[in-house]
């Protein structure tokens, strides 16, 4: 059969499909969406986290050699702003989180060169999931579109069933 030569949408099936395209928006394109924006934004927070580490490794460095008896003072955040003092017996080594909770101990040069290379991936995939974000909103700026000639058309022939509809 003919595309062109179809018959035209009742009211009855014009609602059915502007309740598909809804679901379809609903429960797929818009969970995407806040699927994709979570995973980059846990990617920026790595990168943030990293980005700190390496300033804390590089402040460790510069300080260093000006340690009396080669351990370090410090604070450390216990959660929810609580610190207490704490002592670094061998400041020249780090642990370092590698992604899926494992952690390394490192050099202090071996971090700062695991961080140079990780910092450059994450940026990308982060990158990566922005693009997949703008393309899932191209989608649903398109289902929308179609939503609202499905909504001209049933006003176009017959009165909707539900006029107290607004898109």
């Amino acid at each position: 059969m003919d595309p062109l030569m179809e018959e035209p949408l009742t009211s009855q099936e014009v609602t059915e499909k502007v309740q598909q395209y809804e679901r379809f928006l609903n429960e797929k394109l818009r969970t995407d969406l806040r699927t994709v924006l979570e995973q980059r934004d846990a990617l920026f927070t790595d990168i943030s986290e990293y980005n700190k580490l390496a300033s804390v490794i590089k402040t460790i460095k510069e300080a260093y050699p000006k340690l009396e008896d080669g351990k370090l003072q410090t604070q450390v955040d216990l959660g929810c702003n609580f610190f207490c003092q704490a002592e670094v017996a061998d400041p020249t080594m780090i642990c370092v989180g590698i992604g899926y909770g494992f952690f390394v101990e490192l050099t202090l040069d071996e971090a700062t060169a695991f961080i140079e290379k990780r910092v450059p991936l994450l940026e990308t995939r982060a990158t990566d999931k922005t693009a997949t974000a703008a393309a899932i909103k191209a989608r649903i700026k398109v289902v929308l579109e179609g939503l609202r000639e499905l909504q001209s058309l049933d006003t176009l022939g017959q009165a909707p069933d539900d006029t107290s509809r607004n898109f």
